[in-house]
């Protein structure tokens, strides 16, 4: 469980990075190119506290194109596949380590945006489209619907997804899924305000916080004492 925690962390550290060396690259005008030089001279430590999780034997490399708009980027290491989502397009993507390639892992995938690993290796992921809610995919195929309601009233539309050591999930509940027809399909929130819930182990939904307008992306700290929010 702990090496799953260690692994989730440094990827999401990784990706964090790679997302920020991209947009500086795009920002200066420069054209992505493989490159095989080591250190990568395209990734950039913005925060000094980040090098040490710099890898210096690696590159930034684009794996896939083609999608519209891609979020929630996970892992299945028994498999060496990433799963992510292609919102706009409404669909899950799958892109294999062992082939090189990118297909479709679901479609009609109901506006999924966040996407994360539960602790038994199941894939739990937030959906946009009128279904509004949590899932699990059980290692059947079935779908399993966590949470789609607080309080009596639907939910806006679920978007980043965390999973802590306990095995508690938290996940951000903003409206732009329901504010247009990119993301989803417009809608008038029932929630009064725009939460960051907590879901337990015997299935209780509790709002955690409930001041912040639009919280988007989640990550704890490695001691799990701290809860960073993308507001």
């Amino acid at each position: 469980m702990k090496r799953q925690a260690d692994q989730s962390k440094r990827n999401l550290l990784v990706g964090l990075s790679a997302i920020i060396a991209s947009s500086l690259v795009r920002a200066q005008g420069y054209e992505f190119k493989p490159n095989q030089r080591y250190p990568d001279p395209a990734v950039f430590i913005l925060d000094p506290s980040f090098t040490k999780y710099r890898l210096h034997n690696s590159t930034l490399e684009q794996i896939s194109t083609g999608m519209r708009w891609t979020e929630g980027p996970a892992y299945f290491s028994e498999g060496s596949y990433l799963l992510f989502s292609d919102i706009p397009n409404n669909r899950i993507m799958k892109f294999s380590e062992k082939t090189g390639k990118t297909s479709i892992f679901r479609e009609n995938a109901n506006f999924a945006n966040g996407n994360v690993r539960d602790h038994q290796g199941r894939l739990i992921t937030c959906e946009h489209s009128v279904t509004r809610r949590v899932t699990r995919t059980e290692k059947d195929g079935r779908i399993t619907i966590l949470a789609d309601r607080y309080q009596g009233r639907r939910l806006n539309s679920p978007n980043d997804v965390i999973v802590k050591s306990d095995a508690s999930i938290w996940f951000s509940d903003p409206v732009f899924g329901i504010s247009g027809e990119w993301e989803g399909y417009k809608a008038t929130p029932e929630q009064m305000t725009t939460n960051v819930y907590r879901l337990d182990t015997e299935g209780k939904l509790f709002a955690m916080i409930v001041d912040l307008v639009n919280p988007n992306g989640l990550a704890f700290s490695v001691d799990e004492k701290k809860l960073y929010v993308v507001g």
